[in-house]
């Protein structure tokens, strides 16, 4: 039995004392503890070695207490397991040296076996969950298909993935090509998670908001809508879609257990467009942990009280960034955990 399980009544919908509190990117560049262990590896290796992945996944709980563990990884390990070469480079961030960019391209894209290709990441699940004894559960997590082709089309990071748009609007049928082959590769990847012992997914849309409304239906949106019909009978899952508000209503109907918001949608409009009866997470700007501590607090209060203290995860917007003080986060942690009606 999970000792503190409030992360998971919480996407049951279940009445709480307090919200739960976990943060994006809570295993990363902000603790000393994570920057010590990235000085001696690269990040890949790092992603690869069960023993240092569990452990950089438990550094937070250790540290700032959350109510969960999400599992250090990348959603950059499903295209290389896809025979797509993925690099990390430092200053610029992921790199893939030959892009998707025809039919013959994705025609060379395979449906991996998970286990040959991707069982460090079930092998980090098991040590973790040694590690964390119960103490909190686990979240395991993927890209988004679309998020993943805008990676494996524009060849890195991008302000407006200006050359993954525009391969799926010249070449609609070689992108639903590789739209399906991620999807299909993503929905046997969480299940094999899920069967290792995560207790929750999250589907992370990072690039969403890149599309128009009607160009997220057909491009995003309905094959995180096969992941979600996979999944959801196998246990809760997330979804966050950054700048996705204009799909907050369809999201709600889909299935997920609950559904990430970013700092741009407030807590009113989230409750009206979900229909006030699913479970949100969020919304905390990341940058504002820049704040000090004693105004952080107040913040946070104030969110959780627009939110209402239940079917509510309280969680940043995004990742938290990499120059956010320990203290700082702790505050945010804290801050939580003190809340009272």
């Amino acid at each position: 039995m999970i000792k503190n399980d409030l992360f998971l009544r919480a996407l049951k919908g279940e009445t709480v004392d307090r919200p739960p509190v976990w943060m994006m990117r809570q295993a990363g560049r902000y603790l000393p503890e994570f920057m010590a262990l990235k000085q001696k590896y690269d990040f890949f290796t790092r992603c690869r070695t069960p023993e240092l992945a569990s452990d950089i996944t438990v550094q937070p709980i250790d540290i700032i207490g959350p109510d969960a563990a999400i599992l250090f990884s990348d959603i950059l390990v499903i295209p290389q397991a896809m025979n797509i070469e993925v690099e990390m480079k430092d200053g610029i961030g992921p790199w893939l040296p030959k892009p998707i960019r025809s039919q013959s391209d994705v025609d060379q894209v395979v449906i991996p076996d998970i286990d040959e290709e991707l069982g460090y990441v079930m092998d980090a699940i098991k040590m973790t969950k040694e590690k964390l004894d119960n103490r909190v559960p686990l979240i395991g997590f993927a890209g988004s298909p679309w998020t993943i082709l805008c990676y494996a089309v524009q060849g890195q990071g991008s302000k407006n993935f200006d050359k993954a748009k525009g391969f799926c609007f010249t070449q609609p049928e070689a992108a639903h090509q590789l739209l399906q082959k991620i999807t299909d590769t993503t929905i046997a990847y969480l299940k094999k998670k899920v069967a290792n012992g995560v207790n929750a997914v999250q589907v992370f849309d990072s690039w969403g908001g890149m599309l128009s409304p009607v160009d997220y239906q057909e491009f995003s949106w309905k094959y995180i809508q096969q992941i979600v019909d996979a999944l959801k009978d196998e246990t809760q899952v997330i979804v966050f879609g950054k700048g996705c508000w204009f799909a907050l209503q369809e999201m709600a109907a889909s299935g997920a257990a609950a559904l990430g918001v970013d700092w741009t949608c407030s807590a009113r409009n989230a409750r009206y467009l979900t229909g006030g009866n699913i479970t949100l997470q969020g919304n905390f700007d990341p940058s504002r942990l820049l704040s000090p501590p004693s105004d952080i607090k107040k913040m946070v209060k104030q969110m959780i009280d627009e939110f209402g203290k239940d079917r509510y995860i309280a969680n940043l917007g995004h990742g938290i960034l990499p120059n956010i003080p320990v203290d700082n986060a702790k505050a945010f942690v804290d801050a939580v955990k003190e809340y009272k009606v």
